[in-house]
């Protein structure tokens, strides 16, 4: 194998993907090498979802987090249209171009089989529940959103990684261990000691690598600025309990300002009749949720994230680290995640197995362990989430409810924003940062087109424009 090449992507997450797939469509005669830590599409696994254990061994590649499709492949495929929220494009281009490049990575998972049904914010019953949740202080940002389903996310990645296998060279199960710049050329350092070479590097390091990756450009002498982490639960209900909502708007984005600290919480990944499961990030275990199109693979319960957004200042510069702490926590007191009813919570009561059986609500994450997320979450951020629980009951009754299940900890991680242009290039010429891992999206439909936009501005780069 040569190990010189035109363009390295790094990541074969939503943003690595999209930016393969543009450059084999403006250069097909270019040499690219494509990069991963994790498996192909085919090889993707999970000894949880296979059966094989009940909760999480700490693989040293995690089959669900990394590989083609990164942590979106088990995701269940929220797509939405909007520069409201997903991530910080607009920090760096227009308004307009950030929803063109939506739409046109949108029409390619179309061409690859995704869904053309969309949830609309224009119809009366969205502007009605737009106006109710305004009643109780709560906002909703709306969107237009498509739900592809757990099971059609992977099929469409699936045939998007056939239409461009042949077009470049993908190594996978192959982790980077270094990045280096010299006289205009980037090299990537593999575990195994190999080299590989090129001019122009799009890194896309996904959640997983966010924090390796930040020590990366750290090393390189490339300006970091401090990103947020957002630490909360999962919760899970009866799906009746917000049918009235999902029905109308399926991606529910409500935010809340709490009265005691003025802290900003809000709902995310909302998977009406989903699952909740288990995800490691770097040997962490946190929670999250899935949902499947197939009314056959659905479940009765739906499942959100409460997310408090943690912002930090001068002296402390290591969100990320504080991230993992919290969840090291709940990890520590369960061995895993950590569920406990909310009844139990308010009360001051442990959860155990006992009080889980005589529950209401039965959890679809059964590998989760009955505990008290009390000595695992920051009083501020726990004070905050029961708070929003209490407003979202006016909303949608039965939110409070004794038996409604909270898991934790849920953290979502961000790396440290790099200083980019605004064609996504880092201060070293020809070195692009894209997707959540780089700090500038946090969701499939933002990370997929700053993939687009960096790979465009090399491609032009490649053919002389």
């Amino acid at each position: 194998m040569s190990k010189m090449f035109d363009v390295m992507v790094l990541g074969t997450g939503e943003a690595g993907i999209y930016a393969a797939y543009e450059l084999a469509l403006k250069c097909p005669g270019a040499r690219v090498l494509v990069v991963d830590q994790g498996a192909d599409i085919y090889s993707r696994t999970c000894p949880i979802v296979t059966g094989k254990v009940k909760a999480c061994i700490n693989c040293k590649t995690c089959g669900t987090m990394c590989g083609f499709g990164g942590a979106g492949a088990f995701s269940d495929g929220k797509f939405n249209f909007t520069t409201a929220f997903g991530g910080w494009l607009t920090d760096f281009l227009d308004e307009r171009e950030v929803m063109e490049l939506i739409d046109y990575v949108d029409a390619l998972n179309v061409k690859h089989g995704a869904t053309t049904e969309v949830y609309s914010t224009s119809t009366p019953e969205a502007r009605a529940l737009e106006k109710k949740t305004l009643e109780y202080d709560l906002h909703l940002l709306q969107a237009r959103c498509k739900h592809l389903g757990t099971e059609n996310n992977l099929r469409i990645l699936t045939d998007i990684y056939e239409t461009i296998r042949e077009k470049h060279t993908f190594l996978f199960n192959t982790a980077v261990t270094g990045i280096r710049a010299k006289d205009g050329i980037y090299t990537l350092v593999t575990e195994k000691g190999e080299e590989f070479s090129a001019p122009y590097l799009i890194a896309g390091p996904g959640r997983s690598g966010a924090e390796w990756f930040s020590k990366q450009c750290k090393a390189l002498g490339l300006e970091l600025l401090n990103n947020q982490v957002d630490i909360g639960v999962r919760v899970e209900l009866p799906a009746t309990v917000f049918e009235h909502i999902t029905d109308v708007v399926y991606e529910s984005k409500l935010v809340y300002r709490t009265k005691q600290y003025g802290d900003q919480v809000r709902t995310f990944c909302m998977n009406p009749y989903g699952h909740v499961v288990a995800e490691n990030v770097e040997g962490i275990n946190t929670v999250n949720g899935h949902s499947y199109a197939d009314p056959a693979l659905q479940s009765k319960n739906t499942n959100f994230a409460l997310l408090v957004s943690n912002r930090f200042t001068s002296p402390f510069n290591e969100p990320y680290r504080y991230g993992k702490h919290i969840a090291s926590l709940s990890n520590m007191l369960a061995g895993g995640v950590l569920v406990q009813r909310f009844g139990d919570l308010v009360s001051g009561i442990r959860t155990n197995e006992h009080r889980m059986s005589k529950s209401f609500v039965r959890p679809t994450l059964t590998a989760a362990v009955p505990g008290d997320l009390s000595l695992a979450l920051p009083k501020r951020q726990l004070d905050d989430i029961i708070e929003m629980i209490y407003a979202l009951d006016k909303l949608a009754p039965g939110t409070a409810n004794y038996d409604t299940l909270l898991y934790g900890a849920e953290v979502k991680f961000y790396s440290a924003r790099i200083k980019l242009s605004h064609e996504l290039e880092t201060a070293l010429p020809g070195f692009f940062a894209v997707g959540d891992g780089a700090g500038v999206t946090r969701g499939l439909a933002q990370a997929g087109a700053s993939g687009v936009k960096a790979a465009r501005v090399v491609a032009a780069r490649l053919n002389g424009q």
